[in-house]
């Protein structure tokens, strides 16, 4: 695959965000290749088209997997594993959401449980204990949200975003 200078350069900005999102910049600039291909890509393609070892390719489309951003498939007659990237916007931001709440948020919320437990009986000051429930409070309110939108149709969802800050309009100040 050739690459002009735009998407040479938006997949090296993939690369420097993963690092920022906690991802390793190689996996990250292999999902970017992927997201813009218009056609699945195999192992072999990747390796080459960004310069990378095909070991490192390997590695990064399993965490790829992983996160459910990438899929393989086959074709008759070939052994190789074709890759494609989620290409709607919706269902990427969706998987990636999902991911994160699974890897960091949720597991946030129960540690912040068991802290707020184990602090109301361990001799813990009332302000820290008040300070660590507010906080796992309003994480839940805020997956509780999170769970409600989720739920909603596609079309509803959209229409909440493109909204946006307009509904402030409507509240009190």
């Amino acid at each position: 695959m050739d690459l002009t200078p735009a998407m040479q350069n938006f997949i090296l900005h993939w690369g420097e965000m993963g690092t920022k999102w906690g991802v390793n910049r190689s996996v990250a600039q292999i999902h970017a290749l992927l997201h813009i291909s218009p056609e699945p890509l195999t192992a072999e393609d990747i390796a080459d088209t960004l310069g990378l070892a095909r070991s490192n390719v390997s590695t990064g489309i399993k965490e790829l997997q992983a996160w459910k951003l990438v899929k393989a498939t086959r074709n008759l007659g070939d052994r190789r594993d074709f890759f494609t990237s989620v290409q709607d916007m919706f269902e990427l931001a969706h998987v990636v959401i999902e991911g994160r709440r699974a890897r960091e948020f949720q597991p946030t919320i129960e540690a912040l449980r068991a802290v707020s437990a184990e602090a109301e009986g361990d001799g813990t000051p009332a302000h820290v204990v008040k300070r660590m429930q507010e906080t796992r409070e309003m994480m839940e309110l805020f997956d509780g949200w999170y769970q409600d939108v989720a739920r909603l149709p596609r079309l509803v969802q959209m229409a909440a975003i493109r909204l946006g800050a307009k509904v402030a309009r409507f509240l009190p100040k």
